[in-house]
C-alpha cells in the first residue's frame, strides 16, 4: 500500500487465519455488514426455510423487519440472533430427550 506499513488488530489477524483456513478447505466465505438489509428470499435461505415460512416468522413478530414500499427487509444481524436462538433451544431440546431416554433406562 504505497510503501507503507499497516498495522492490523491481533484479533483482525485471527480473523483473516480463519477465513484463510475455511477458503483452502473449500467452504465458501461471504462478508455482509451487521447493519445490512436482507430480502425475504435472502433471510428464508440464510435461515434453510421457505419463504412463505419466513413470512408467517415476520407476520408473527418472531422476526423484527421493516417496510422498503412494499418490500419487507430484515436486518441481517436479527437473521442471525434468530438462527442462533432457535439452534440453542434445539440443543436444549436434545439435551431434554436425553435426559429423559436416561431416566427411562432406553440406553441412549
Amino acid at each position: 500500500m504505497d510503501g507503507q506499513d499497516l498495522v492490523l488488530p491481533r484479533q483482525a489477524l485471527a480473523l483473516l487465519r480463519d477465513l484463510l483456513a475455511d477458503m483452502a478447505q473449500g467452504h465458501a466465505i461471504t462478508i455482509v455488514p451487521t447493519h445490512a438489509e436482507l430480502t425475504t428470499q435472502q433471510a428464508a435461505d440464510m435461515l434453510n426455510v421457505s419463504r412463505p415460512h419466513l413470512i408467517k416468522l415476520l407476520e408473527n413478530g418472531e422476526l423484527a423487519f421493516t417496510k422498503a414500499g412494499s418490500h419487507r427487509r430484515i436486518r441481517f444481524q436479527d437473521v442471525v440472533d434468530y438462527k442462533n436462538s432457535r439452534l440453542e433451544r434445539s440443543h436444549e431440546l436434545l439435551a431434554e430427550l436425553a435426559q429423559q431416554a436416561q431416566e427411562d433406562d432406553l440406553g441412549y
